[in-house]
């Protein structure tokens, strides 16, 4: 029955491209493919809940090689994830079936298609499967995929983890985009490879269903020893098609050659229908009555009718499937504590940032939703420590493997975690987080548009990136976290905050407690910091904060992080000489203080640690409300005029007071531009 479909499946691959609107399809590995997801999906392997595929507990799996999207797309409506009427049309604008899968479609939990991702993401799934409610996690990846460094990231961590719930499949085809024939760089021992982390090794020919089928069987049946299973599935590109235009990549192919193809594949499938009914007919003649029924039952389960007359097999029939996913019930995304229990901070008194995320994640983590991974820079987050202080097997650390660290925290993100992963400002990985946020977006048009998923179905993870602006101070250029601000700023539905003092850090960790806060990337000093804040500080995205106001005052500036400190001490000196200013605190870009600012006709100094992420924000709202501009009016300070270039090596008095952004240089620049106004 599984070879029959096969046929099915592959006949909805074909029409697919017949309908897309680009009357294309990655056909080969569509169909290279087949194989190993039919015998997964249909060969009694997977416990699903189709009504409601985010309830916790049931299996999951994830296509980490997301070209192979129209095979899983085929099988998905077959099993009633949604309406067939979805595989038309797909990869236009209106279609929710895009050329690669993410959370558009139902039952699809993760964007792929960016290749070495997906296998992160299910390692994190299993770790999370390991705990009650238990559940097994299945990936499939590629032979060309493998070649993506992220890939050897999460299958030593996942050896190392001993997650033997994670089961990968590999589609060795041999092949991968610009040479469908032959891959670049040949494996010459991939079965070692895995087996040197850890890994129980399972190679099949998979153009058999029984190889495969039995390779499932040893995962699923077997004894779980601490080894995670990867099936290495033997193929080329485009098995089981008949024209060799299947054996492309991606490839439009013509309504003629699809018909021809779809009469071939029909006719092969007529005759495995006879092959199995005469296989029935002479059980039921040698009396196996009971493997008879067994099969009816398992037809049933597949999307077939075993017919019977005269106590013989004569015919297998489709079943109609229903489509079975209902809308997820909505989830309490707030984050329970007992706030009496964070820690109470001295305004005035300095202290390290990481001690407050310590201190206050100790009272978070009592929430069992609250999630941590850090990637060997523990230390200077304080995540670890404090949430393996409550429950250490939700504190991860995996090295300096930064993109493994970024896919465990989605795994747990999609699974209604409040998720918090932290490193050094210039130690994430831009291909990685952009994947994460197209898949947080698909979510979100799902969400709005009442589709299958509903309130509390979007992320909610933190990206607590440390050592901001010139914090890193001696450790090089490589490690000056002084333009990751802008060049996260171009990536869609990335929430930038830039902290600048404890108990404000404090108040914004209760913010993100409250639940549904999306991509948070949180910027940290390293070293300590002064209180600025009064105790009951309480934050609001999007607002900014006076944190010395003068009536009337000469001037504004605009600030944050570790430069709100020298523009306060720089502003209360001037106080002293009789110069009014207005110290503003920006952690996240407030547009209606901007425009305040702007229509007091004062100047405005825009004092940042790093490449200039407000001054860029105050040009693109000012161009966007305003008919014309005083630039006059505006005098950015920061580390990225002239000619961009990367910071050096240097104490913070030193780096500061080269980029005239300590408070001594800053006094004197304001007086000085003052006095010229």
């Amino acid at each position: 029955m599984l070879s029959i479909k096969d046929i099915d499946v592959r006949l909805s691959d074909l029409e697919q491209c017949r309908k897309a609107v680009d009357g294309a399809i990655h056909i080969g590995g569509a169909f290279s493919a087949t194989i190993p997801l039919v015998s997964l999906f249909y060969g009694g392997f997977m416990d699903l809940n189709i009504a409601q595929p985010t309830v916790i507990g049931q299996d999951l799996f994830v296509l980490s090689k997301g070209h192979a999207v129209a095979t899983l797309a085929a099988i998905y409506a077959d099993l009633g994830y949604f309406d067939k009427t979805i595989l038309a049309n797909s990869r236009s604008i209106s279609s929710v079936l895009n050329g690669h899968p993410g959370p558009l479609l139902p039952g699809v939990h993760v964007a792929t298609g960016p290749m070495g991702q997906g296998l992160g993401v299910a390692q994190g799934f299993a770790i999370a499967g390991k705990k009650e409610p238990s559940f097994d996690v299945y990936a499939l990846t590629g032979d060309g995929e493998l070649q993506e460094g992220p890939i050897w990231e999460s299958v030593m961590y996942a050896g190392h983890q001993r997650l033997e719930n994670l089961c990968v499949l590999v589609d060795c085809n041999g092949g991968q985009l610009d040479q469908v024939d032959a891959l670049h760089f040949p494996y010459h021992d991939l079965s070692g490879s895995f087996s040197s982390f850890g890994w129980r090794v399972l190679e099949v020919d998979a153009t058999q269903y029984s190889h495969v089928h039995e390779a499932l069987s040893v995962f699923k049946h077997g004894p779980r020893d601490g080894k995670p299973t990867v099936i290495l599935c033997r193929s080329y590109k485009g098995y089981g098609g008949f024209s060799s235009a299947m054996n492309q990549h991606k490839t439009s192919i013509s309504g003629l050659l699809l018909d021809q193809e779809c009469r071939l594949q029909q006719k092969n499938r007529e005759v495995r229908v006879q092959q199995f009914c005469r296989y029935v007919d002479e059980l039921l003649e040698s009396s196996y009555t009971s493997i008879v029924d067994d099969l009816a039952k398992h037809a049933e389960v597949i999307g077939f009718q075993l017919a019977r007359k005269a106590g013989k097999a004569v015919e297998l029939t489709d079943l109609p499937r229903p489509v079975r996913t209902q809308k997820a019930p909505e989830r309490d995304k707030q984050i329970h504590y007992q706030a009496e229990h964070l820690p109470r901070l001295e305004k005035g008194k300095a202290y390290s940032m990481h001690v407050v995320v310590e201190a206050a994640m100790k009272t978070f983590a009592t929430d069992d939703r609250i999630v941590s991974i850090d990637a060997d820079l523990a230390s200077t987050s304080g995540l670890q420590a404090g949430v393996s202080y409550v429950d250490q097997t939700r504190a991860f650390n995996v090295g300096v493997a930064e993109a493994n660290m970024m896919l465990i925290g989605e795994a747990f993100s999609i699974l209604g975690s409040n998720v918090w992963i932290s490193t050094f400002c210039p130690f994430y990985d831009w291909k990685v987080l952009r994947r994460i946020a197209v898949g947080h977006q698909e979510r979100l048009e799902i969400i709005e548009k009442e589709g299958w998923l509903s309130k509390g179905h979007a992320l909610d993870l933190t990206l607590l990136a440390t050592a901001a602006d010139l914090e890193t101070q001696s450790n090089g250029a490589t490690h000056m976290g002084n333009d990751d601000a802008l060049l996260f700023n171009e990536m869609a539905h990335i929430n930038i905050i830039n902290a600048s003092c404890p108990q404000q850090l404090l108040g914004i960790m209760q913010w993100i407690a409250k639940g549904n806060r999306g991509i948070i990337y949180l910027r940290t000093l390293r070293a300590p910091a002064a209180v600025i804040y009064d105790a009951d500080f309480s934050f609001r995205f999007g607002q900014a904060y006076e944190v010395f106001k003068k009536a009337d005052p000469s001037a504004y500036i605009i600030c944050s992080g570790r430069a709100v400190h020298e523009a306060l001490a720089a502003a209360q000196e001037l106080a002293t000489k009789g110069l009014a200013l207005t110290v503003i605190d920006m952690p996240s870009v407030d547009e209606e203080m901007i425009l305040s600012c702007y229509e007091h006709k004062r100047p405005i100094f825009i004092v940042e640690q790093n490449n200039g992420y407000i001054w860029s924000h105050i040009r693109r709202i000012l161009f966007n409300q305003q008919g014309s501009i005083d630039t006059n009016q505006f005098i950015p300070i920061n580390t990225g005029l002239g000619t961009l270039h990367y910071i050096h090596s240097g104490t913070y008095p030193e780096l500061a007071h080269f980029y005239g952004l300590d408070a001594a240089s800053l006094k004197n620049k304001i007086s000085e531009t003052l006095k010229q106004h």
